[in-house]
């Protein structure tokens, strides 16, 4: 081996970064690709520092257009897609400024391109281009390669679920589709056990163990604020609750349900035999699963049976396509009778509503509407953004522009890059009215909707928490009939909230139900203090009648 070869390999063996990034700059002045990779890696596992970032960037760059058609110029390439993504998440776009991370990002894609047609498919490369489609907006493109990933190879389930669940966001598929191919992911699972049957625990004066599966109880996720009425209020002289997390890490609010669980132990790091086996030793009697078909699923420990009785709930609003999967929590605006053949799950039905939020933990205060001191209509969306799709910003324009000097302010927590709704809004000259809001601490966050006179549902994929937050804080929120049970939240929420008259029947009414609403600014302040003060007495801040009612049917299964 050359001698200076063996000098980086030493350096980098012995985690001296600083010293073999110092020793590349000067003994090699004509870097090869394979030296350019490596003086970025190197920088990488120095720093992770915005500066470190875009100086490894510009060497990954240099190194895949020194060597396009070798294998180290497209590692170099995968190095520099991946780190694009990595510096996009670090630096969050401010609202109205091109950055690096913005600019490094929107340069991945015409290199993949042609990357793409030199190497053809390369598993690595579609992981990292699809991350960056998921970054920018991109649906169409995710879904594209998402899809010919578990294509090539059919084991990569991770990639089958995700193709399932992204296209949620769009009204692509009947529901009778979605049980179609989340059948095909569940036949592709592993039956790791014999999956013998497990009796129900028959013990008289038993208590009966509940167990919940998640990896989502972590930094106030917004599924906590609904199982938080569970874990508070559940029966204890029935009912013992075991909580299985499966979380990377911990925080305080995974704490505070860790304590009131009977048990709880974190799976993260186990293989699916090792947590399968973990969790059956508990003798758990129903099982739930909270997390479903979205990202860091446990599907597979389903698919092979923890417990006698398994629930699907919360985390995922559709079916699992498992057999094993016995039963589905929804309501009757949810998911009709005749269309129960659409899921392979048998549908529990909650009395009212399929779930209820804890409340606040901070004291709300009432505010006239917006509009009756600024003299024009804000509208607001707090959703994901990769719920706005197409017809959605058609819709959305549409109201911007039949309703004058109106403003549509829209947050996510999602690290997307703004620039494709930038440019769809643009399309139908209306990104003067958008407002980009970047997250906010929770009571700040809420005290937003003191700006927003309407709140606008998405669709398909509707809204659940920011509905939940937005009636809490008095705010009407306009959304539409769906087609199946992830469609129909928002129809749930409204109708449980007593507000039909707030649900549209289509896209044609959902523009003009909206528009009717801004015409009698008055008379819209008045629902809105409507809203504020009753919605706390509706089903969908109940905790006690709703866990009731919960642990009733669990009783009885």
């Amino acid at each position: 081996m050359d001698e200076k070869f063996l000098k980086l390999s030493n350096l980098f063996k012995e985690e001296k970064y600083d010293e073999l990034i110092l020793f590349i700059q000067s003994s090699f002045k004509d870097k090869s690709s394979q030296i350019l990779n490596l003086l970025g890696v190197a920088r990488l596992f120095n720093s992770k520092d915005k500066v470190s970032l875009i100086l490894a960037l510009s060497d990954f760059k240099q190194g895949y257009l020194k060597e396009k058609t070798t294998n180290f110029g497209l590692e170099a390439l995968i190095n520099f897609i991946n780190t694009a993504v990595d510096l996009y998440i670090l630096q969050s776009p401010a609202e109205d400024v091109i950055n690096d991370s913005s600019i490094f990002l929107n340069q991945t894609n015409e290199l993949f391109e042609e990357a793409e047609i030199c190497f053809g498919y390369n598993e690595k490369l579609v992981s990292a281009i699809i991350r960056v489609y998921q970054n920018q907006g991109n649906l169409n493109k995710t879904l594209f390669y998402l899809k010919k990933q578990f294509e090539k190879n059919d084991l990569n389930l991770s990639r089958f679920s995700s193709w399932i669940f992204f296209n949620n966001y769009k009204k692509s598929w009947t529901q009778a589709d979605f049980l179609k191919y989340s059948k095909l992911f569940a036949d592709k699972i592993e039956n790791f056990t014999s999956n013998n049957p497990i009796e129900l625990n028959k013990k008289k004066n038993s208590k009966i163990r509940i167990g919940f599966l998640s990896s989502e109880i972590l930094k106030k996720h917004s599924i906590t604020y609904f199982l938080e009425t569970i874990f508070k209020n559940c029966n204890r002289d029935k009912f013992e609750i075991y909580l299985y997390l499966d979380n990377y890490l911990e925080d305080e609010n995974t704490n505070e349900f860790k304590i009131l669980a009977k048990k709880s132990i974190n799976v993260f790091n186990l293989k699916d035999i090792e947590a399968f086996n973990l969790i059956r030793e508990d003798n758990i009697d129903i099982m739930f699963d909270i997390t479903g078909m979205t990202s860091l699923n446990r599907v597979s420990l389903f698919k092979n049976r923890l417990a006698p009785k398994q629930i699907s709930w919360l985390g995922y609003c559709n079916t699992s396509g498992l057999d094993n999967m016995d039963y589905l929590i929804a309501d009757r605006n949810l998911i009709y009778e005749e269309e129960e053949n659409n899921y392979s799950e048998k549908i529990i039905y909650l009395p009212n509503i399929w779930n209820c939020h804890s409340g606040l933990n901070f004291e709300r205060s009432e505010s006239d509407a917006p509009c009756l001191k600024e003299k024009n209509i804000t509208f607001g969306s707090f959703n994901n953004f990769n719920k706005i799709n197409e017809r959605v910003i058609y819709v959305w324009s549409q109201i911007l522009q039949k309703v004058k000097n109106s403003k549509l302010i829209l947050k996510s927590s999602l690290k997307m890059n703004r620039s494709y709704l930038k440019k769809e809004f643009n399309k139908y000259g209306v990104i003067d009215s958008i407002i980009f809001l970047e997250k906010r601490k929770l009571e700040s966050h809420y005290n937003l909707y003191k700006q927003i006179d309407i709140a606008l549902d998405t669709f398909p994929y509707n809204g659940v928490t920011t509905t939940f937050e937005a009636i809490s804080m008095g705010v009407p929120v306009i959304t539409m009939k769906g087609y199946n049970f992830n469609s129909r939240c928002g129809e749930s929420i409204i109708k449980n909230l007593g507000m039909d008259s707030l649900v549209a029947n289509d896209e044609e009414d959902y523009i003009s139900k909206t528009i009717n609403m801004t015409v009698d600014k008055n008379k819209l302040s008045e629902t809105r203090k409507t809203i504020f003060n009753t919605s706390y007495q509706t089903s969908l801040f109940d905790t006690k009648k709703f866990s009731s009612d919960f642990f009733d049917i669990l009783g009885k299964i």
